[in-house]
């Protein structure tokens, strides 16, 4: 049985995310989407949100768990069981950020490969941190984020459109 576990920070989780989250799921028997807390920043949603928005979107998807990870993605991996690591790219900059991370973590455990997929062309220029920025202006961030976190959104007061 094949696992892969999709680590990020999901704040928040994007179209992007989702796209990518949906192809791996076909790709693996089991996706552990982990969602990293990371104490270094002050994120935009609690990690217990985020877990929930994430589990809400999947609910239809009977080999995608959700749950939080702190540490080292190597170790989240390991306990995990998994074969792979799956990271997106959405240009050569990714690329050029992820690879020796990926490699590190290929020295760290030779037992999980990390499987880079390309993002979606429609999604190229969306991010987390795009998606912030436009909230700061009270931007329509509609088109970015899947309905579960622009609902999740309007019941907290965070976007009023």
């Amino acid at each position: 049985m094949s696992t892969a576990v999709f680590p990020g920070s999901f704040d928040p989780v994007t179209a992007g995310h989702v796209d990518l989250i949906r192809r791996a799921a076909g790709m693996f028997d089991r996706l552990v989407i982990g969602v990293l807390v990371n104490s270094a920043k002050k994120p935009l949603f609690s990690t217990e949100a985020r877990v929930e928005m994430l589990r809400e979107i999947v609910r239809d998807h009977s080999n995608i768990t959700v749950c939080s990870f702190e540490g080292l993605l190597v170790e989240f991996v390991e306990q995990q069981h998994a074969d792979a690591i799956v990271r997106g790219l959405r240009s050569s900059g990714d690329f050029e950020y992820e690879l020796p991370l990926a490699q590190a973590n290929y020295k760290m455990n030779q037992k999980a490969d990390t499987v880079f997929l390309a993002t979606a062309p429609e999604y190229s220029y969306v991010s987390s941190s795009a998606v912030r920025e436009l909230l700061r202006y009270q931007a329509d961030i509609s088109e970015y984020v899947p309905e579960t976190v622009l609902r999740y959104m309007k019941e907290h007061g965070m976007v009023s459109r």
